[in-house]
């Protein structure tokens, strides 16, 4: 239902929160004009009512359509009903789950409902004053304990003053089993009332109707006896019509003996079920029962029931007379089979002819009226309990739906309905944690909300079942934060749960943080290469070593044989190689002094600009990348993940994000460590420092580096007429190497 005021008249009051514009709602005012506002400025389009930090019943309140989402209408709807009810709007504010109900506008329908329903309540809880609690309407049954209507159409024995009338109820509820009723008790509705005299005028009825018994008190004996009987006395006529047809048949017809073996062994009692499928008397070709004979033991107890009451005076049983049994147990039969209102019976036929004497029916109805005529009254009751929820709740949800004060509040106390605890991980506190409602969206979103997250699954003694929470890291480093890691986390009612990291989306936490991240991730590829070299060193040094092993015997000299010479040293290779390594070194050597060279010839000031340059060089770009990310954290992709429809962005700032995480701050403190390694003296110290210091500056000064100081070095090599001497003579020395070199590359070919 869509019930947008387009007339947007109200002057609105607007913040700047999370790095966007948001409306002011500081006023009951505000809050009656919320159909006035924008959609467009709604921060929040929708959220579900579970797992939220609110209790649930308060949304189920504002979810009036209950499809389980609270929606802009929704809000919208609450706020003008709770406004309109109230003198005051502005008591919304205080959210407390208690009103005086003089709160409660007379001058308006709802609020006079209320007025009047909770002065009710009041009454009924037999309460002094005027304010009503949440506690007052906990407890719906204690509300209605003591009244005798209540608007909810059923009545109870207390209900009604005559005797007749509260012993009708009463049989009812013993009958049919009654509803309960607002009060606690159990009762009856018209429904029931209704059925039960229904009952009552057939079971009567079928009494009136009743037929003779045909063998007085042991009538129900004799035709249970006849039913269990009926099929096996005919199945003997027909025997013995059979028999008398085929003599010789007689033997296989009547009971075998060798059936009788094949059991007498074993503990007779034990094979009744076997013994009952013999013919219940032998079979010799008469179609009688001789009733002076012993009949089959399994039968003959219901077989003694029916002949001792319907054929005593008989001594043989012929078919025509136990079909003639049949016929005297056919009217009560029918009569039986007839039967209504059996639901009555247990009451006894005495009262059920009492109570249609009586005929307490329609007083009983009357009394159902009068309850029901006060529905809408109690029925407001429900209402006074939805108000205190909102008058509790609804400011907080607007502070979380319309705008988001509430995360952005700088009391720390303050947190959103989604902050749902603390997660205590490697010396620090994570204050934004949201449980995870579905991982699979999470998965899908959460990279793009900018922020470095950890996910855990936390579990507890006192709670059965997993719970899934993600934190986000705001602050500190990230070196020690892996999958499996083990953390504690604090939910909002103070429940601590055991946590462990399942999952890590990894993204810049400070421009600190990524300054160093260049060098760490170098770090990390030097030590992996270091320790794949090692490894592949290894394992060739080893698959060598096994391969020399299994071929030494192959070898072996013969037996007499002489080992095989070693080659001659090749002195033309070694020089070459010599030669090799002495150009690079040369090369190397010559770079490095050039790179110094120039770096000498720099003034201090330059040379700190260039250390600088390349330490933003490599740093830079991952500082430039860190703070664009920075810039755009947003909340949004998680709230979304859990089912929120947010419809504005949620950054979180660079100093923001610091109040969302602490580190542990410990005091300076002069502390000694028991374990710490002795060291030297201070003195000693000292001398050694300054010793260290004059040893460089003389080295430096001796390398000539200082000669921009004014400190040129004493060493010949610096001056320069001796630079050319010592050139000349370097020169020299270099040639008559060359010439050795040949030499002795001349006298290997010829050796060769």
């Amino acid at each position: 239902m869509a019930i947008f005021n387009k007339d947007r008249k109200y002057k609105w009051e607007f913040d700047s929160i999370g790095g966007a514009s948001r409306v002011r709602i500081n006023s009951g005012e505000d809050i009656a004009h919320l159909d006035e506002l924008d959609p467009k400025m709604w921060t929040v389009l929708s959220c579900p009512v579970t797992g939220l930090e609110i209790e649930e019943k308060s949304l189920l309140y504002v979810d009036s359509d209950g499809d389980g989402k609270i929606r802009v209408n929704d809000v919208i709807a609450t706020a003008k009903w709770i406004t309109a009810a109230l003198r005051n709007p502005d008591v919304i504010l205080k959210e407390e789950g208690s009103v005086d109900i003089e709160e409660f506008d007379k001058e308006t329908e709802s609020g006079l409902k209320l007025y009047n329903s909770a002065k009710q309540i009041l009454e009924n809880l037999g309460k002094e004053g005027s304010v009503i609690t949440l506690a007052d309407t906990a407890d719906i049954a204690a509300i209605f304990a003591k009244t005798r209507f209540n608007g909810d159409g059923v009545i109870t024995p207390a209900s009604s003053d005559n005797e007749d009338e509260k012993a009708v109820i009463a049989a009812i509820i013993a009958t049919l089993g009654g509803v309960p009723d607002r009060s606690g008790e159990n009762g009856v509705n018209a429904e029931l009332i209704e059925k039960f005299y229904a009952a009552l005028a057939e079971y009567l009825a079928w009494q009136a109707s009743a037929v003779e018994a045909p063998f007085g008190d042991a009538t129900e004996a004799v035709l249970a006896a006849y039913n269990a009987l009926d099929a096996k006395v005919k199945d003997f006529f027909l025997r013995s019509r059979l028999a008398a047809f085929s003599p010789a048949s007689t033997a296989v017809l009547d009971v075998q003996t060798a059936r009788i073996e094949a059991i007498s062994a074993e503990n007779l009692t034990s094979k009744s079920v076997e013994i009952a499928e013999y013919p219940i008397s032998r079979i010799d070709g008469k179609a009688e029962i001789d009733l002076s004979a012993p009949v089959n033991p399994a039968w003959a107890a219901q077989f003694n029931t029916v002949i001792s009451a319907a054929a005593a005076d008989k001594k043989v049983l012929v078919e025509e007379d136990w079909n003639a049994i049949g016929s005297q147990l056919a009217a009560y039969v029918a009569w039986k089979g007839a039967k209504k209102g059996e639901i009555v019976e247990s009451l006894g036929l005495d009262t059920l002819k009492k109570f249609a004497e009586q005929n307490a029916k329609g007083a009983l109805l009357a009394l159902v009226a009068q309850d029901a005529a006060l529905a809408e009254e109690a029925g407001n009751i429900q209402s006074v309990d939805k108000a205190l929820y909102v008058l509790r709740d609804f400011y907080r949800l607007l502070r979380n739906f319309v705008t988001l004060t509430d995360f952005y509040s700088k009391d720390r106390k303050v947190s959103a309905l989604f902050q749902s605890g603390k997660l205590i991980i490697d010396q620090r506190e994570c204050r934004f944690c949201m449980k995870v409602a579905d991982m699979a969206k999470h998965n899908a979103s959460a990279a793009t909300s900018g922020m470095f997250l950890v996910y855990c699954d936390c579990t507890t003694k006192t709670k059965p079942g997993k719970l899934s929470i993600v934190a986000a890291v705001t602050v500190g480093d990230v070196g020690d934060l892996i999958v499996g890691k083990n953390a504690v986390y604090y939910d909002n009612s103070g429940l601590e749960w055991d946590a462990v990291i399942t999952k890590i989306i990894d993204n810049p936490i400070s421009i600190a943080q990524s300054f160093w991240s260049p060098y760490r991730r170098m770090a990390k590829t030097v030590e992996n290469l270091i320790n794949k070299s090692a490894a592949d060193k290894d394992a060739k040094m080893m698959a060598d070593a096994t391969a020399k092993i299994n071929a030494a015997p192959a070898a072996l000299p013969a037996d007499g044989a002489k080992p095989a010479a070693a080659p001659p040293f090749d002195i033309a290779k070694f020089a070459g190689i010599f030669a090799a390594i002495g150009m690079a070194v040369g090369m190397i050597g010559s770079a490095l002094v050039s790179i110094f060279e120039g770096l000498n010839a720099l003034p201090w000031w330059k040379l700190i600009l260039v250390f600088v340059a390349i330490m933003l060089v490599v740093s830079g770009p991952a500082m430039i990348l860190a703070w664009l990310k920075l810039r755009r954290r947003n909340i949004a992709p998680l709230l979304n993940a859990n089912g929120w429809a947010v419809n504005a962005a949620s950054k979180i700032s660079i100093p923001f994000g610091e109040t969302l995480t602490d580190i542990a701050k410990f005091p300076k403190l002069k502390l000694k460590d028991p374990y710490a390694k002795k060291g030297l003296a201070p003195w000693k110290k000292w001398v050694i420092s300054l010793s260290v210091v004059v040893a460089v500056l003389g080295g430096l000064w001796l390398a000539n580096l200082l000669d921009w100081a004014g400190c040129t070095s004493p060493l010949p090599r610096f001056n320069k007429t001796e630079v050319v001497v010592e050139e000349a003579a370097a020169d020299t020395l270099a040639t008559d190497a060359a010439v050795v070199v040949e030499e002795v590359a001349a006298e290997a070919v010829t050796a060769e």
